[in-house]
């Protein structure tokens, strides 16, 4: 049975989003960040970069959520553009890259400084809110004129979108679903399915470490306790 290291953080929501869309028999497996088991030993023989999620199916381990969601559909073969053409497979990957390279970073970025950085630097705030809002912006525009980020199918980009999407009035604050309409719908339409109910709530299978204590940040931001420069 399929491995998923999890925890209730947007990236690791995503897979389990597809796994449950496809009914993928799976052994949910928790790591704790906040308490640093993604450090532990175990856990970086899976993954060496200290992230989540990761999945073990047999012989194939699978780091980084956008790796994992390719590698699903390609093993499934669901939840990829109807059209089996390189122009189709252009914007599948364009999309996928697009999130993972653009969106989790600047929005994880824009929640760390706004929320956690024990300096509040408005230079990095503006940077990473700004940038926030901007490929948001961008998805709203694709999303004005698709149903799906694809087209008229849902498929695993729409997924990769949804993990952090849905927390967007974290990510920049107040009206933000008044500024990006076009994300909502996606987000709120993504949300009514059954399998992202299940998917939302996977985490509370466990009892995650909640406090942002010293513990937690040091877990999550090693930079703190090991200063480089």
């Amino acid at each position: 049975m399929l491995k998923f290291y999890y925890s209730g953080a947007p990236n690791p929501t995503k897979v389990a989003l597809f796994l449950e869309e496809t009914a993928t028999p799976y052994e949910a497996i928790p790591v704790d960040t906040r308490k640093g088991e993604q450090h532990k030993p175990e856990f970086l023989a899976i993954n060496p970069n200290a992230k989540l999620p990761a999945i073990v199916d047999g012989e194939v381990t699978v780091f980084d959520s956008s790796a994992i969601l390719l590698y699903l559909a390609s093993k499934t073969g669901m939840f990829l553009p109807p059209q089996r053409s390189d122009k189709a497979r252009g914007e599948l990957l364009s999309w996928m890259f697009f999130v993972s390279s653009g969106v989790g970073p600047y929005f994880g970025q824009a929640v760390h400084f706004k929320n956690y950085a024990p300096e509040k630097l408005p230079y990095a705030v503006n940077r990473y809110v700004f940038e926030a809002q901007r490929h948001a912006g961008i998805l709203d525009d694709r999303l004005a004129t698709n149903k799906y980020m694809l087209g008229d199918t849902y498929t695993i980009v729409d997924m990769n979108v949804w993990g952090w999407a849905r927390m967007l009035p974290m990510v920049i604050g107040e009206g933000a679903w008044d500024k990006y309409k076009n994300v909502k719908r996606l987000v709120d339409e993504i949300n009514a399915r059954p399998a992202a109910q299940r998917a939302s709530t996977l985490k509370d299978r466990h009892k995650f470490k909640t406090e942002m204590d010293q513990e937690a940040l040091h877990a999550m931001f090693p930079h703190l306790k090991e200063k480089v420069a």
